[in-house]
């Protein structure tokens, strides 16, 4: 499985869409963000519940990364509630 690794000065974020969030039964925290279709979860806690995840199904993750010089969109992005709806 590819997923796209969003990084920039200050932080980085992977992007996984919500249905496998869901699916997978991650909870991401309030550090992570979120768009209609797609959760980003930080890289320091919560992109490891999902390599954890994606682990323990024999799931292999490649990550796309992609680095941008300044602050990235994902930060004006909602946050996660500590629930994934």
């Amino acid at each position: 499985m590819r997923i796209t690794y969003l990084q920039d000065p200050g932080h980085g974020w992977i992007a996984v869409p919500l249905e496998l969030i869901r699916d997978w039964g991650i909870v991401p925290s309030s550090y992570s963000y979120r768009d209609a279709s797609t959760g980003y979860l930080e890289e320091d806690c919560d992109a490891s519940l999902f390599m954890t995840a994606a682990a323990a199904r024999g799931v292999s993750v490649t990550l796309d990364e992609h680095h941008t010089d300044h602050d990235s969109f994902v930060r004006a992005l909602p946050r996660f509630n500590g629930v994934s709806k």
